[in-house]
């Protein structure tokens, strides 16, 4: 009574040359935006982490290093996996070589 009746239309027929067209162009703000997010996110990332591992390959002893918590200290014995800090004089604490984040001056930590 209120409702009124519903007809299909047909489907135009597609045509056989643009297909692969219409594809590619319905595809490439897709492609755009992973070009985009590539350059953006991901290589600034992997520099950044291949200039951290450098980092941390070339601790020596004597170092002065910032550490993730924030604590200050002289690198006082290096091992493959932990480093030795000494945070004060007779205070040394061990951690883990990844947990340095910075590498200061000499003569910053007095």
């Amino acid at each position: 009574m209120f409702i009124s009746s519903a007809f299909a239309q047909t489907a135009p027929a597609a045509a056989s040359g643009g297909d692969f067209q219409s594809t590619l162009m319905s595809m490439l703000p897709l492609l755009l935006m992973f070009v985009v997010l590539y350059f953006v996110m991901i290589r600034p990332q992997m520099k950044k982490q291949k200039e951290h591992r450098a980092m941390i390959d070339a601790l020596a002893k004597g170092d002065e290093v910032v550490t993730a918590g924030g604590l200050l200290g002289k690198v006082s014995k290096i091992g493959d996996a932990y480093i030795g800090i000494e945070m004060a004089t007779g205070v040394e604490v061990q951690m883990q070589r990844s947990a340095v984040v910075q590498v200061l001056p000499k003569g910053t930590i007095k």
